[in-house]
């Protein structure tokens, strides 16, 4: 019986080149392709796959906010996600929106089709040994990681703050009150010790919520 996987990235030769690679093995068969996470939300609910593979970085909800929402609704799929930081920050956040493997671009050829039976099996994959031993390490002391300011909710808002949605295409998007929305752009401010929109988006792009 053939693995069931959804894979999300914004560009479409990537896509196509997980597809290919994916495809040529008789036990994995791609159920659906997302452009953004948003899509990848609705088509993991959708389709319910064995795997998610989310790229980190997508437009509308990234990869992360992709798989906290993917967990939260479907507890029993894996995530995977793909990355080209080899960042630790973005290694912690990943295991904390609940995703079960991280996979560094460069390294796709040599390690999807690995990543994405690991985490089948229920198993942790991280491509490197210097990730394997970081993360161990981690797990043994304690540590919450580097700290992260803002709620998951902050980190969507923000996004979509960042990539010029209005209020109301937010709340749309994000099913929420326009009022809430407001509260949420007012916080990130607070919160941040910000004044406007374009330091906010200044911040998204240093944390990798959005691209320049």
């Amino acid at each position: 019986m053939s693995l069931r996987i959804l894979i999300a990235d914004d560009h479409g030769i990537v896509r196509g080149g997980m597809r290919l690679l994916l495809e040529r093995q008789a036990d994995m068969t791609v159920v659906a392709e997302a452009t953004d996470g948003v899509e990848a939300l609705e088509l993991a609910l959708a389709t319910r796959p064995d795997v998610c593979v989310l790229d980190v970085s997508m437009p509308r909800m990234t990869g992360l906010q992709a798989a906290r929402q993917i967990r939260a609704h479907l507890p029993g799929t894996p995530v995977l996600i793909l990355s080209m930081h080899d960042d630790e920050r973005y290694v912690f956040e990943a295991l904390k929106a609940g995703a079960s493997g991280y996979v560094l671009k460069r390294e796709v050829d040599t390690a999807l089709l690995d990543a994405v039976r690991a985490v089948v099996r229920g198993d942790a994959f991280l491509t490197t040994a210097v990730e394997r031993s970081m993360i161990r390490n981690w797990m043994r002391d304690g540590s919450v990681g580097p700290e992260e300011p803002l709620s998951p909710r902050e980190q969507e808002v923000l996004k979509l703050i960042a990539e010029a949605f209005t209020n109301k295409q937010i709340a749309e998007t994000l099913h929420v009150a326009e009022k809430t929305v407001e509260s949420h752009r007012g916080n990130l401010l607070r919160k941040l010790g910000m004044r406007d929109r374009v330091e906010l988006v200044r911040y998204a792009i240093r944390r990798g919520l959005t691209e320049a």
